[in-house]
């Protein structure tokens, strides 16, 4: 019963993403793929995703510490907002980022005058990403830093080690395969989000175009075999970086024991 109910709802739906791309033959697959347009979007899409990513992993690291480690008033309202991502529908995330940081929005108005623009251009991409991403890397590391007992950190002052020390071989080899997991599922949400990131990316061809946006193209122009084919092509990268993430965080839980 467990593999069929996968089979229905995993295998099926990606063997019939695999076999219709081939309906173009090889050399159409290829042409299809090798265009500038969709050559830019999918490096645009991979490498904010992978940049945002790695931001997040440093500020979902520290959002989890304060979180953890630190009482203040609001804690428990800051720990909620954490989940906001989450519940938001992604294009009310993206109509409210765009919002804030429009020419004329409350964020987007202080930069204007600088000359930088920050929605309808790429900074706004990687602002929408960081925002949808924050929240898997904090709920990763957050239950972390919960076993992980202060006495540890105090143990180690004790015997000399200075707040570096502690940082960087104590808490980070203990957190770093929760992190590698926070960092593959905010590539994963970040990689394949359009709903909050098309309303702030401005979306022109070439440039601010993502990838998601340009199947969904392909499909309004009734090209599905094209469509399939980036599609494709966007699945092979993400198992390929995902497959190298759980293979590094395996060796470092091995490391660990």
């Amino acid at each position: 019963m467990t593999l069929a109910w996968v089979g229905l709802l995993v295998v099926l739906p990606l063997a019939a993403l695999v076999a219709r791309p081939w309906e173009l033959g090889m050399h159409g697959v290829v042409a299809s793929l090798t265009q500038p347009r969709v050559l830019a979007a999918l490096r645009l899409s991979f490498g904010m995703a992978l940049g945002a990513a790695a931001l997040n992993l440093v500020l979902g690291g520290l959002v989890a510490w304060v979180l953890v480690r630190t009482r203040f008033p609001g804690r428990r309202l800051a720990d909620a907002l954490v989940d906001l991502p989450f519940a938001l529908p992604t294009a009310v995330s993206g109509i409210a980022l765009t919002t804030l940081y429009a020419p004329n929005g409350w964020l987007g108005g202080l930069a204007a005058p600088f000359g930088l623009s920050i929605a309808y251009a790429r900074p706004g991409i990687f602002i929408a990403l960081l925002f949808v991403g924050l929240p898997y890397m904090v709920r990763a590391i957050q239950p972390v830093l919960h076993d992980l007992p202060g006495d540890v950190e105090e143990a180690a002052s004790t015997l000399g080690a200075t707040h570096w020390q502690i940082v960087t071989r104590v808490i980070l080899p203990a957190i770093a395969p929760a992190a590698v997991v926070g960092f593959a599922m905010a590539f994963a949400r970040a990689v394949g989000e359009y709903g909050s990131v098309i309303f702030i990316a401005g979306n022109m061809p070439n440039r601010t175009e993502i990838a998601p946006l340009l199947i969904v193209i392909r499909l309004e122009q009734l090209d599905y075999a094209g469509a399939a084919a980036l599609a494709l092509a966007m699945l092979a990268l993400s198992f390929l970086i995902l497959a190298a993430l759980n293979l590094l965080q395996r060796r470092l839980r091995r490391h660990l024991a």
